[in-house]
């Protein structure tokens, strides 16, 4: 067990005890810290805390947090789209509704398990027992490409052009309503949702986070776009659209909450990837088709025109 000690301010009278808590804390959720309210592990000056408490500011909240999780990454027999693979790196077409690493809630049938059964033990290290080889990562309701590391050396090579923006990736997207301009920059900084732990948003003191866009097709109320990633920020791409006021088609987290007929998810795919080679310095550039499910929904937007 951890006890973690944190002091309200004045800023945070009012707040409902949950929400703040999981505000400080990154790694709970609000239904986890309700659920350390309930069992008595939330206290002030000893005395435990309900989850609806209104805080006055004065506090000096102590909350013991559980042992964390252990998971095991384990090899899987998962049918995967390998693009380009050598010695050093494997990049992959990566469908929706795969999730890139175990974590809690998803402790298998990840892409990780099915890189280890895949590749053996050729992955790198550097990400940890759980994220073996994973470089970068994409949302799960997000399809493309994805580039794994075979050995620490080709991992941290990767890991420097992620850095130095060398590693590009590009995706493409419809967003909903039509953008007035052609091209532009997104330079607005991203952090964790003062609201909604579980989202992200453009806050003033997040990280800095760049996304360049260009329209590729008009339709009226929608538009096909293509963005190219300066940063690499937690759902960028999908902050950044619903930022402009221009949320990516089926994005029930960020745009609207009904989904939409035959779309899993957000249509969002990441089409391309360009990195220096680690071991030989060649520049590599890939690409991959727009899944089947893009590929209707733009052709229904086109038989509407």
């Amino acid at each position: 067990m951890e006890t973690v000690t944190l002091r309200a301010s004045e800023a945070d009278a009012g707040e409902r005890l949950d929400a703040w808590l999981c505000a400080q804390l990154e790694e709970l959720t609000r239904s986890a810290a309700a659920r350390l309210c309930t069992q008595g592990q939330v206290t002030d000056g000893g005395k435990p805390l309900a989850k609806n408490y209104r805080l006055n500011g004065t506090e000096t909240v102590e909350v013991t947090l559980p042992e964390p999780e252990i998971l095991d990454a384990v090899p899987q027999d998962i049918p995967l789209d390998v693009v380009y693979e050598d010695a050093d790196v494997i990049v992959v077409n990566k469908p929706k509704g795969l999730v890139v690493h175990p974590a809690p809630g998803h402790p298998d049938g990840t892409l990780v398990n099915a890189l280890l059964y895949h590749c053996g033990e050729s992955l790198s290290g550097v990400g940890g027992a759980l994220r073996p080889g994973i470089v970068h990562r994409i949302d799960r309701d997000t399809s493309g490409l994805i580039i794994a590391a075979k050995n620490d050396f080709a991992h941290q090579k990767l890991a420097a052009q992620l850095q130095d923006h060398t590693l590009a990736r590009t995706y493409e997207c419809i967003v909903t309503g039509n953008l007035r301009e052609d091209a532009g920059t997104v330079d607005a900084p991203i952090g964790r949702c003062p609201t909604d732990r579980k989202k992200m948003a453009v806050v003033s003191g997040g990280r800095r986070a760049v996304t360049h866009w260009e329209v590729l097709e008009r339709f009226g109320g929608f538009t096909y776009v293509r963005c190219r990633l300066e940063t690499g920020r937690t759902h960028q791409i999908r902050v950044h659209m619903a930022h402009m006021g221009h949320p990516i088609l089926g994005d029930t987290v960020y745009g609207a909450k009904k989904p939409v007929p035959g779309l899993q998810g957000q249509c969002l795919h990441a089409v391309g990837l360009q990195f220096v080679h680690p071991r030989t310095g060649e520049m590599v550039c890939l690409s991959c088709p727009l899944p089947e499910e893009f590929v209707r929904q733009l052709d229904k937007l086109r038989t509407r025109m």
